[in-house]
Parts: structure tokens; C-alpha cells; sequence
């Protein structure tokens, strides 16, 4: 596998076997095959398995897949069998919400710092994280030897913050602020745009009233 470039679209779809596979996992659940997989991910068996042999298989034909085993495999593959160091700049509801979900931490993301330029956030305490100033970034990250970091603040500042991480030594952005950031390539930059997100809802449910209103105009006439 080594050198070998993984297509976008199979990346985005381990996420969702290793969650599949963790619930299997809690349900008892010892050994699946392709097609009892593909039934409940709707997911071609086929596919499942070129997705998995991109990574050298797991599975054993008559047998199918070790679930736990397969579950920690795509953990590993993920990176996250391993700790991440991980701060928030923007200490708002989103950034908040981020900080209170503890599944990110069951996850291998542990959460160092959050910080602000509002003075009456600075000081606060969020799930036992202090809130500090933006001013004191730079000494954090590199005293709490910092990999990652989530941007949640207005696009106004993204550009100069997403600057200042980088030049700080974060190699990773999980960046929701509505710009996309310029940055080397050895940083990587993981877009969340929730606006695109919801009118993407919006397309797909829009497609399916107008579908539900040709239908019934074809059955009045």
C-alpha cells in the first residue's frame, strides 16, 4: 500500500465502516460477510471489497470479516489508534459544542486549549478546558506540542489565524470558518461548510417534492 494514492471517495467512506463495525461490535456481532455488510451500509459488497483491498483485504472467502479485527485495522488506517493533540480558536456555540462532545476523545482527538479574542470568554471553563487569548497561541502550541486545530471564527480573521498556526508548527486544520485556506502542502486542511451542507440538503429534498408532484399530476389526468 505504501506510496499507493487512495481515491477521495474511498477515504470518505472508511469513517463510515469503522462506525458500522463498532456497532456490530457493541451488538455481539463476531464475523460479517461483504453482503451482510453491504446490506445494512447500502453499499455494494463489491465495492466494500475493492474498497478494502485497496489496504490489502482482512477478509477470507467462506468466512468473511473478523469484525473486531477489521474494526481496529481501519482505526489504524484512520490514525486514529494513535493520540492527537488538538486546540479550538473560537470559543463561540460551535466551538463550544465541539469542546463538550467526548466522543472525539474515545476517538484519539484530545483537546489542549481553546481560545478567543472576546474578553468576556477568556477565563471561562469548558469541559475543564480554560478559554485563553489569541494572544497566547504561539507559546501554547509549541509548549503543549500542538498537531491539529479546529477554526471556528468569522472568515474575517481565518486568513491571518490559519497564517499563525502554520508558522507556529500545527500541520492540520479542521477548518469551519466559510473561506478556503491557502496554506503548504504539508498542511493539511479538512473544509467543513455547513451552509454547502445544508443546501445540498435542500437540492436533494427540493428533487424529491417536485418527483412527488409529477407523480400525482400524472395520476389526475
Amino acid at each position: 500500500m505504501e506510496g499507493r494514492e487512495i481515491s477521495k471517495a474511498v477515504i470518505t467512506r472508511l469513517p463510515r465502516y469503522y462506525r458500522y463495525l463498532g456497532e456490530l461490535m457493541e451488538s455481539g456481532v463476531e464475523r460479517i460477510s461483504s453482503n451482510e455488510l453491504s446490506a445494512q451500509m447500502k453499499v455494494t459488497a463489491s465495492q466494500i471489497r475493492q474498497d478494502l483491498n485497496n489496504f490489502g483485504g482482512f477478509g477470507q472467502q467462506g468466512y468473511g470479516y473478523n469484525v473486531k479485527y477489521l474494526y481496529e485495522e481501519i482505526g489504524k488506517i484512520l490514525g486514529i489508534d494513535r493520540k492527537h493533540s488538538m486546540i479550538i480558536i473560537g470559543a463561540g456555540n460551535l466551538g463550544q459544542a465541539i469542546a463538550n462532545y467526548a466522543n472525539f476523545e474515545k476517538r484519539g482527538f484530545v483537546i489542549k486549549g481553546m481560545f478567543d479574542i472576546n474578553p468576556r470568554l477568556i477565563g471561562l471553563v469548558v469541559r475543564g478546558i480554560e478559554i485563553r487569548s489569541v494572544d497566547e497561541l504561539e507559546e501554547f502550541i509549541e509548549a503543549n506540542h500542538i498537531q491539529m486545530a479546529a477554526l471556528t471564527i468569522p472568515k474575517a480573521r481565518a486568513y491571518e489565524i490559519a497564517d499563525r498556526l502554520v508558522a507556529a508548527g500545527v500541520n492540520a486544520i479542521w477548518n469551519f470558518a466559510h473561506v478556503d485556506l491557502n496554506v503548504p502542502d504539508d498542511v493539511v486542511v479538512e473544509n467543513v461548510h455547513l451552509s454547502e451542507s445544508l443546501m445540498r440538503l435542500s437540492y436533494r429534498v427540493s428533487r424529491l417534492q417536485d418527483e412527488k408532484k409529477r407523480k400525482e399530476l400524472k395520476k389526475a389526468k
